[in-house]
């Protein structure tokens, strides 16, 4: 099995890179779960800690409305 991309790369996720933060969301900028991602479980709580704070700073969206007018 695949290591983990944080553990590969020996980082922590945090808020101020968001470009590495984005590859771990949906296309409608949901969070992707554990098994699809390929992250540990610890670095998953991380995560998600970091994407809610970067929604919170607004330096991600919440939301992606794709096709809606």
């Amino acid at each position: 099995m695949a290591k983990c991309f944080f553990c590969e790369h020996k980082i922590d996720p945090t808020y101020k890179e968001f470009e590495n933060i984005e590859k771990f969301l949906s296309p409608r900028k949901k969070i992707i779960n554990r098994e699809r991602s390929g992250v540990c479980a610890k670095h998953q709580r991380m995560l998600t800690h970091e994407i809610k704070y970067a929604r919170f700073l607004a330096l991600l969206p919440y939301v992606s409305y794709q096709g809606m007018k």
